[in-house]
């Protein structure tokens, strides 16, 4: 047989023959830097053989192909490990991921002095250098060897593969595991690793489950790639909202009040005001929005109406036995229902629409205790909600001007870089999680993936992740860690008017159903504020700050004129406060540093007699004397138009 190697040669083999002799015969060189191959764009073992004419693309060492073949088998060796301290462990899945490995076992929770034995004896295992093995074996023998082995999720994992499909094991010393592949040759190929954190997770993601405890880690073909990247972990543990958001005083969250339910305190809550007051008065002055306040909780009827009972029951908040009460209520988690008995209160017209209805509401979804994370994953929260009542022949304009009004917020935020924009579509094979006609979702996604391409936007399409009524569009954003969430969302709906019973007049005289689009223009403020908070470390734009200025006095014979020009900032409308503690000078400049204040005007016996202020920023470091009067203008200024000053190297 011809096998034709990386474009570069073709040789003629005899057959069968595995891809590593192959490599091997052919350049024992070239082979020493190759992890893996690729077969009609599947990566495949080096061990895999080859039957017929063939043509390989080789992974090499140095590529994030390589990189996660490598941390595959390191998953492999720290399963070995925990076998061999915890050998009642019983073993699920350990795949490799964009930053490393995880495997969970159903075990009890692991605790850092395990993942210290754990790391011990890998290494141990590693310097051994046990050969690993790829052995294809049928279902009968996969069946045998782990029930011998006593692992039942490696049955129900065998179980679920469909028949006729290849099943593969890979053996290093006495641990055997069920896996697709590929690995490395060589074990000690893995130069640098590091168990980085233990968690718990369900049993294929499903909270009715088992709960499995999972170790998670990584590893790196040198060890200077594995200190570069634990450096890098640490500094996004120190830009993670959780550790900023309480050191700054931002949040609390307290046991007794419960789990995803934070307090916002005085400071985190100035930055939400703020963003609240801007958003509002960006919506209703500038964008044509009609604000409204509806109830927090509602009977269920409201929600069967639409089929959130049935669609989204489980997400809900329910007080009341549905069985035995005569009235059933729940804690809202949207707004829509509401807002469309606002719109059905009078008799509309043609020429009333579009209605844009516009809401900051606070919403209640009975999150999994386990998805709960900080200020991005919350059982309460207040959203920027809206929804837009509008004809047919309007929906294509409206929903273009809030995609447009969401790309206005996030470059204001400074924060229109870091988003990705995926239609989300509905799974026509889960016909029960969605309402509506197929034709109708076909025609809906289509007309969103036009509006998109139009606007020159890139996008990915996700299959199942619409909501139950229609498609949408969601702009996603990374936190520190690396996990995806939706901050802002525009949804597409064609159907909710039917469920009901809206209608418009015509021109002729006739009911129409209207169409609704569902949207935010900043999304949640709990997620944008732990959004900014990692963006920024905390260091928010100076209209953002809670606190934008603090004066210094040098001493306290100056504390009346330090008083005099807070109280001058006051009145001008910028948070400020004096320091007036009988400290040095020095030390006062740090604790506003550490504090993130964006200016410190510092006041001395010839700023009091000149009537000035020395300034310092967090962006230039030494700004010069000036009068009050010329710094109160230029931070206004910077206020009002929302500027993004950047932090450059401090003039001292």
């Amino acid at each position: 047989m011809i096998i034709e190697i990386a474009g570069k040669a073709k040789v003629s083999v005899e057959q069968p023959s595995p891809i590593i002799d192959i490599l091997n015969n052919y350049d024992h060189e070239l082979l020493s830097q190759t992890v893996a191959a690729t077969i009609d764009g599947k990566v495949v073992d080096l061990r895999t053989v080859l039957t017929t004419d063939t043509t390989l693309s080789l992974v090499n060492v140095g590529s994030p192909e390589a990189l996660k073949v490598l941390r595959h088998s390191a998953a492999h060796i720290m399963a070995e490990a925990v076998k061999h301290l915890y050998p009642e462990a019983k073993f699920t899945i350990g795949p490799a991921t964009e930053t490393g490995f995880f495997y969970d076992f159903d075990y009890r929770p692991f605790t850092m002095e395990d993942l210290e034995a754990i790391e011990k004896e890998m290494k141990a295992i590693i310097k051994k250098g046990p050969r690993i093995e790829r052995r294809e074996v049928s279902r009968e023998e996969a069946i045998a060897i782990f029930k011998e082995k006593n692992e039942p999720y490696k049955l129900e994992l065998i179980d679920a593969i469909p028949e006729g499909e290849l099943i593969t094991i890979y053996t290093q010393d006495d641990f055997t595991d069920l896996c697709a592949g590929p690995h490395i040759l060589n074990v000690r190929m893995i130069k640098g690793f590091k168990l980085t954190a233990t968690s718990t997770a369900y049993w294929r993601a499903d909270k009715n489950n088992a709960s499995l405890a999972r170790i998670t880690g990584t590893a790196f073909f040198s060890k200077e790639d594995l200190e570069k990247y634990l450096e890098y972990l640490e500094d996004i543990k120190n830009r993670d909202h959780n550790k900023i958001g309480r050191e700054m005083e931002l949040f609390t969250t307290v046991d007794v009040i419960g789990q995803g339910l934070p307090l916002l305190m005085p400071k985190g809550a100035k930055i939400v005001q703020t963003l609240q007051r801007w958003i509002e008065d960006l919506e209703d002055n500038e964008w044509g929005y009609m604000r409204t306040k509806t109830p927090l909780f509602a009977k269920s009827d409201l929600y069967k109406i639409s089929g959130h009972w049935d669609h989204y029951r489980d997400g809900m908040f329910v007080m009341g036995d549905p069985d035995k009460d005569k009235e059933v209520f729940a804690l809202r988690p949207m707004t829509c229902p509401f807002q469309y008995y606002v719109f059905k209160a009078g008799q509309k017209s043609y020429r009333d629409l579009p209605c844009r209805y516009s809401e900051t509401s606070t919403l209640f979804r009975n999150e999994d205790s386990g998805e709960m994370h900080g200020l991005t994953r919350v059982r309460q929260f207040t959203i920027s909600e809206g929804h837009l009542i509008v004809r047919p022949d309007q929906m294509v304009y409206e929903f273009k001007q809030c995609l447009a009004l969401t790309k206005y917020v996030l470059e204001t935020l400074g924060l229109q870089d870091d988003v990705t924009y995926h239609l989300s579509k509905w799974d026509p094979n889960n016909r029960k999680k969605y309402i509506g006609e197929p034709e109708v979702w076909e025609q809906t996604e289509q007309h969103i993936r036009e509006i998109l391409t139009e606007l020159n936007i890139p996008f990915t399409e996700d299959i199942g992740e619409a909501a139950f009524y229609g498609p949408k569009v969601d702009i996603n954003a990374r936190n520190v860690y690396g996990k995806e969430d939706t901050m802002i969302t525009v949804q597409w709906d064609a159907l909710l008017s039917y469920q009901y019973d809206m209608y418009y007049i015509d021109q002729n005289g006739e009911k129409v159903r209207p169409w609704i689009i569902h949207r935010t223009s900043i999304g949640c403020y709990e997620r944008t504020l732990a959004w900014l908070t990692e963006k920024y470390a905390g260091k928010f734009p100076t209209w953002l700050c809670p606190e934008q200025v603090r004066v210094l006095p040098i001493s306290e014979k100056i504390a009346d004129y330090a008083e005099k020009v807070g109280e001058q900032l006051k009145k001008a409308g910028i948070r400020v406060s004096v320091d007036q503690r009988s400290e040095k000078i020095g030390y006062k400049i740090r604790d506003a540093r550490n504090d993130r204040i964006p200016y410190m005007l510092v006041v001395g016996q010839q700023e009091a007699e000149a009537g000035q202020v020395a300034v310092r920023s967090r962006f230039a470091g030494d700004e010069g004397v000036k009068s009050t009067d010329e710094f109160i203008s230029q931070i206004l200024k910077e206020i009002a138009t929302k500027e993004i000053r950047k932090e450059e190297a401090a003039k001292e």
